[in-house]
């Protein structure tokens, strides 16, 4: 089966990027939902626990028993929030807090523009009361951004919404609580940080989505992927390879399966539009399920290590690349 490899040194590298941004490694939650953005949730939780990291966030309760030792708090996004002595709660509708178990601790997520998730501003003085006479712990007050990865005034003015919000919330009397909006584009692209907390997700492995026209930091790809040769024929000129016959073999010419497939989680794009893999060979024809032919007879390829590089090709995003590879695939740290 393909494996992969996970590079400690480029993730403490970038920890160490988003540190300098935050002004201390106290202020970054690793983001590890849907295993760790596809690096292994258990590998990159207690990497990032060696590193200092003390606040972690994961999608669901799931996630959370599995990495809840190595951290201080860890932030459950979904669920029905019970009293825990190191989980806190999103609230993200008003429901939530009618469902949430006296004693919780909750963190009052407020819609600032992205209209996806979060209570809506006209609702915060309500939401606030509920949770007061439902006896929760307001422990965090958060937001998301929806464009801090675009040029535009659109992230300064959900900026100064959630200033507002925070000090709705003074007035209502709440203290001790703590205040995050910041993902990976919104540190990177800050001069400045003032908030509690930073939620770094796909800034940790490795990737910055911000255009060019903003600074860059020098951030390290995290995740390699690797296949193994399965077989190796000898094809004449005329031949075909794969579903379809897509490709043509040009001239007579060795050609190789690597375990890697769409049943890995690997794109299973074009095949009018070769992907290539991280040393420069096009994929032969169509991707299958558990194969890619390749004009190679090395035992092992490096198909993939920079997520970002292999989106362009697919015409999609880091994100989608990486989260999408399947957990049974084997990852080693190097």
């Amino acid at each position: 089966m393909a494996t992969i490899t996970i590079n400690k040194d480029n993730f403490c590298h970038n920890l160490n990027q988003i540190a300098l941004k935050t002004g201390s490694i106290n202020k970054i939650a690793i983001v590890l939902k849907d295993n760790a953005y596809g690096h292994g949730l258990e590998i990159m939780a207690q990497l990032a626990s060696e590193f200092g990291i003390r606040h972690a966030v994961v999608k669901n309760r799931d996630e959370a028993n599995v990495i809840r030792e190595l951290f201080r708090t860890v932030l459950i996004l979904g669920g029905q929030a019970v009293p825990d002595e190191t989980c806190t709660y999103a609230i993200n509708t008003l429901d939530d807090i009618e469902k949430a178990q006296k004693g919780s601790r909750v963190e009052l997520k407020v819609d600032t523009g992205m209209h996806r998730n979060g209570i809506a501003i006209d609702d915060l003085d309500r939401a606030l009361e509920r949770i007061v006479d439902r006896e929760l712990v307001l422990f965090g007050l958060m937001t998301h951004f929806r464009s801090a990865d675009e040029p535009g005034s659109e992230f300064f003015w959900q900026k100064k919404q959630f200033e507002h919000v925070k000090t709705k919330v003074k007035a209502a009397g709440f203290t001790g609580f703590r205040m995050h909006s910041h993902n990976s584009a919104a540190i990177l692209r800050s001069k400045s940080f003032e908030e509690d907390l930073v939620r770094v997700g796909i800034g940790a492995y490795g990737y910055n989505e911000l255009p060019e026209s903003f600074d860059k930091a020098e951030l390290k790809p995290v995740l390699s992927l690797y296949a193994r040769k399965m077989a190796t024929k000898r094809l004449k000129k005329g031949d075909r390879i794969g579903y379809g016959g897509d490709f043509g073999v040009p001239c007579d010419m060795q050609v190789s399966t690597y375990d890697l497939g769409y049943g890995d989680g690997w794109c299973r794009g074009d095949s009018s539009q070769p992907y290539l893999t991280a040393e420069g060979l096009p994929v032969l024809g169509r991707v299958s399920m558990d194969f890619v032919s390749i004009a190679s007879q090395k035992e092992v390829l490096c198909i993939m290590n920079d997520a970002q590089s292999a989106a362009k090709q697919f015409g999609t995003i880091s994100y989608e690349i990486t989260t999408a590879l399947s957990p049974l695939i084997t990852r080693s740290v190097l």
